[in-house]
């Protein structure tokens, strides 16, 4: 990694009116490396990524991409960035690799509509219509067209979305081998998964605000202590559970779930009163967190750091 970031943001607010979409977030980015951007819908990743690219002015604070404002020299980082919107707008009459030729007309040093359509394996759906292709090739055709130019930077908002367990896989194996060749990339997505796989660093924003950043590493660390679930039932709520000392009990998805720092005496306690009930204890798990726990904790509770 280079020591200067490729991209910079630095107590960036964006407001519409009286809504406040991102509020105060700092972070940088540095040449080769993978950041995600989580939270749920709402939270203001797409809106970072939309000043990052250009799209929307700060209303306050300063971001910068390759040391310019993407918002007032646009022109000067445009050949750099590669960017794949969450929905983008396609002429449903062209076949995909008429949509290729037509958007390598604008892209200088763009790869051969072959090799663009071998990236992202559409090469037996070149003759077909994109009004006729399925959600899952249409993001891949969206992947192709980010990085006709072989970017430096790619912004990928929500890329594997609609795609089958197996597209998508081999749309992060295809990523690595980007940013294996020297590529940064900025991405949101819903999927823990994905950004565990392909991230370096994650920041998780809630209401405008990062209230999580760092390795996935440092981020479990943060939220340290042992994850004892169970499926809920007429018998078992966050309600009916008696009190755990020092633990958080949360319900959700079917599932109570409480975390302690002791799960021992957490485990003692549960059994005891399971038994006291005529409570049957159905998929008990005990285990450490994951980003999921720690993603669904700030999505339920909106706690965090800024």
């Amino acid at each position: 990694m280079t020591s200067e970031p490729v991209i910079q943001v630095s107590d960036l607010r964006l407001e519409y009116g009286r809504k406040t979409a991102v509020d105060g977030i700092s972070f940088d980015v540095f040449q080769g490396e993978v950041v995600a951007l989580l939270g749920t819908n709402g939270a203001g990743k797409t809106t970072t990524l939309d000043v990052l690219e250009g799209y929307l002015k700060p209303t306050a604070g300063s971001v910068s991409v390759f040391g310019q404002d993407p918002h007032t020299h646009r022109n000067r980082i445009a050949s750099d960035i590669g960017i794949m919107l969450q929905e983008a707008g396609f002429f449903g009459e062209l076949t995909v690799a008429e949509t290729i030729k037509a958007w390598r007309r604008f892209t200088p040093d763009a790869v051969s509509t072959d090799e663009a359509l071998r990236l992202v394996d559409l090469q037996d759906r070149s003759r077909t219509r994109v009004g006729r292709l399925s959600g899952g090739e249409r993001r891949r055709l969206d992947l192709s067209l980010a990085v006709l130019g072989r970017p430096k930077l790619l912004f990928l908002d929500e890329p594997t979305t609609g795609l089958d367990p197996e597209s998508r896989r081999h749309t992060w194996r295809f990523l690595k081998d980007m940013v294996a060749e020297g590529m940064t990339v900025l991405l949101t997505t819903h999927y823990m998964e994905e950004a565990e796989f392909l991230a370096d660093r994650v920041a998780i924003m809630d209401h405008g605000r990062i209230v999580r950043h760092g390795t996935v590493t440092d981020v479990l660390a943060q939220d340290a202590g042992t994850r004892i679930s169970v499926l809920a039932d007429s018998l078992i709520s966050a309600r009916t559970l008696p009190p755990f000392p020092g633990a958080e009990v949360h319900e959700a998805d079917g599932r109570v779930s409480l975390v302690t720092d002791e799960p021992q005496a957490a485990l003692k306690t549960l059994l005891r009163w399971a038994d006291d009930n005529n409570a049957k204890l159905r998929g008990l798990e005990v285990r450490t967190a994951s980003l999921e726990d720690v993603f669904l904790d700030v999505a339920a509770t909106g706690k965090g750091q800024a």
